[in-house]
């Protein structure tokens, strides 16, 4: 497998296990407070609907659309997908925002959907639009990640069995800890896949306009470096920030 095969892979099973988990804990909430049958047919037809999207669209970019002329438009929407992920991770590692708190999600969601009073009924309205808008909202993400990175690299397939693999793997744990998966490191993969997304996108759309990349698939590595240290220096440097408010603050405290 070369660099860029490898390097796609770890990008889109990282995506895609951060919008699994997402899309489960809601799925989770909706389950245990409204009922199970509801949630599962739910999530089944947002996936069933997911699923259909992606052959529709997938199907004719890889056979009829060019492909400089995807790689500069998928290579667009990956910056603006991956710098929108990188810039709330450099938010919530300097301290500006709170980190994402899927325990906090959870009960949120418990408290809103024990609002509704309950009905003796096989099936639940409630429980269903839940899950269902939770799966879908998420999945779209997926999806996206899927065929712009699958159909740039012409490997779609690989990047459809990893986006799977991510799915199940996440499922598998959500159903043993039966609640949610608050101690995935979300904040973290959010970071790491954010810079993955964005290179991505840097390295096809240069592509894309007939920039000849030095080093070949290797300049994706370089495009990842760049990245990774823009990020941290502007985590250090947003976190002086805060550190100094702090520090104002405990001093008029103490006084």
């Amino acid at each position: 497998m070369t660099t860029s095969t490898v390097l796609l892979a770890l990008a889109v099973f990282g995506a895609c296990a951060v919008e699994s988990v997402e899309a489960l804990t809601l799925v989770l909430a909706a389950g245990s407070t409204r009922g199970w049958r509801s949630a599962y047919e739910g999530a089944a037809s947002a996936v069933v609907i997911l699923a259909v999207l992606v052959l529709a669209v997938g199907v004719p970019l890889v056979h009829y659309v060019p492909i400089d002329v995807i790689r500069v438009v998928i290579g667009g929407l990956l910056l603006i997908l991956g710098l929108g992920w990188l810039r709330k991770a450099i938010l919530r590692a300097s301290g500006h925002v709170a980190l994402h708190d899927e325990d906090a999600i959870y009960a949120r969601t418990v408290a809103e959907l024990n609002s509704h009073p309950l009905r003796e009924q096989k099936r639940d309205g409630i429980g269903f639009v839940v899950a269902f808008k939770g799966v879908l909202l998420e999945g779209l993400e997926i999806v996206l990640i899927v065929l712009s990175l699958g159909v740039s690299s012409h490997h779609l397939g690989l990047a459809a069995l990893m986006a799977a693999a991510a799915a199940v793997i996440v499922i598998a744990v959500g159903a043993l800890v039966a609640r949610q998966l608050s101690e995935v490191p979300e904040n973290s993969l959010k970071f790491v896949v954010g810079i993955m997304l964005s290179s991505f996108g840097v390295f096809w759309v240069g592509e894309g306009v007939g920039l000849s990349w030095p080093g070949n698939d290797l300049a994706i590595l370089a495009c990842i470096g760049g990245f990774l240290v823009l990020s941290y220096g502007l985590v250090r440097w947003l976190r002086s920030f805060v550190e100094k408010r702090t520090g104002v603050d405990t001093l008029a405290a103490e006084q």
